[in-house]
């Protein structure tokens, strides 16, 4: 399938910069992906949608603070991104600014103030764009993104390095369920659910099941390929116990819906998915679902609206059809729907 099918043209000022000021006030489209039907409403009725016993599976991983932002000792601004921490000690990062640095040259890393908070050693840079530094502390991870991180936001979202709007960020580029530390991008449709709204959604006999992928900042990479079938798709950690694979073998074994909360939570239940449902697993994932995947185990989806070209896109657009989704994404854009990861949401049925 040619790349440029997943292609349309949406007005700049349709992405989001901010999120709403409660999480579930932002708007719902839903998408009947059989009828083609398409029906506005807002993600604090989305009950008015589910049936009891329908079972909503969210992925619980928590973003860790991963964008930092440091200096050269000649004074140049370098910004990064962590992705992990190799080994004690050393982290892979995406860094920009990196042109000039040489192998062995000493970096600062700034904490959240813009002070010095410790030196970085060069070590080296992939061919993919990663580097790798080796920090000079002992201190942990944790207390050192606490001291530097900021919230890793996408680049369409523009923000500098002010402190106080990350404090407004942290909180909320996380969802409240977040559990299990691990990601550098959130998974964006559980951003609209608040506490009320699942009690709201338990006491209407709705279930909940949860599963963990890390997210990786490849999920906002753009698909560079003349044919989707050309691109690969960067391994994400995932895993599902036993406990919650059984919440979702039982619903299904009753003919109930399992309703995937974002494109992380599909991959992670497809990836599980086994002839007797799915399966207790810890792993990586490389699945790519694209127009003709066939779906084991996700009968209904909350997405939020994504990149064109992307990788999501193909995902929804495997799951409801292409022409359905990009009739949605007009209609979106025509009644002014906001886009991204702070943006609304959609629920495909």
């Amino acid at each position: 399938m040619k790349t440029e099918r997943l292609q349309f043209d949406l007005p700049p000022e349709l992405i989001a910069q901010q999120p709403v000021d409660i999480r579930s006030d932002s708007r719902l489209l839903v998408l009947n992906r059989f009828s083609a039907e398409l029906t506005d409403s807002r993600f604090n009725r989305i009950a008015e949608f589910f049936t009891p016993g329908d079972c909503l599976v969210l992925n619980d991983t928590k973003v860790l603070q991963a964008r930092f932002f440091a200096r050269r000792s000649t004074g140049g601004k370098l910004e990064g991104l962590f992705l992990t921490e190799a080994e004690p000690g050393q982290w892979l990062v995406m860094l920009k600014g990196t042109g000039r640095i040489k192998i062995g040259e000493a970096i600062y890393l700034k904490d959240k103030a813009g002070q010095d908070f410790c030196q970085a050693i060069f070590l080296s840079k992939t061919a993919g764009g990663t580097c790798r530094l080796k920090l000079q502390t002992n201190q942990n991870l944790e207390t050192i993104l606490d001291r530097i991180g900021f919230p890793p936001l996408p680049p369409y979202i523009k923000r500098s390095d002010d402190p106080d709007q990350a404090a407004v960020d942290s909180p909320r580029y996380q969802t409240v369920f977040a559990k299990e530390p691990g990601a550098v991008a959130a998974p964006t449709a559980g951003l609209h659910f608040t506490t009320e709204l699942i009690k709201q959604l338990r006491a209407a006999d709705v279930l909940f099941a949860y599963l963990t992928l890390h997210v990786g900042p490849a999920t906002f990479k753009p698909i560079a390929a003349e044919n989707i079938e050309q691109h690969q798709i960067q391994q994400e950690q995932f895993s599902i116990d036993a406990e919650n694979a059984g919440i979702i073998n039982a619903a299904k074994e009753k003919g109930r819906r399992i309703v995937a909360v974002g494109t992380t939570t599909v991959r992670a239940l497809e990836t599980a998915a086994a002839a007797s449902g799915i399966e207790p697993a810890v792993g990586q994932t490389t699945l790519f679902i694209k127009p003709g995947y066939e779906f084991k185990i996700v009968d209904a989806m909350v997405t939020n609206f994504h990149l064109p070209k992307s990788t999501l896109l193909a995902l929804v657009a495997a799951f409801a059809g292409l022409d359905n989704i990009l009739t949605a994404s007009r209609h979106a854009i025509e009644m002014r729907y906001r886009f991204y990861s702070y943006g609304d949401a959609m629920l495909i049925i």
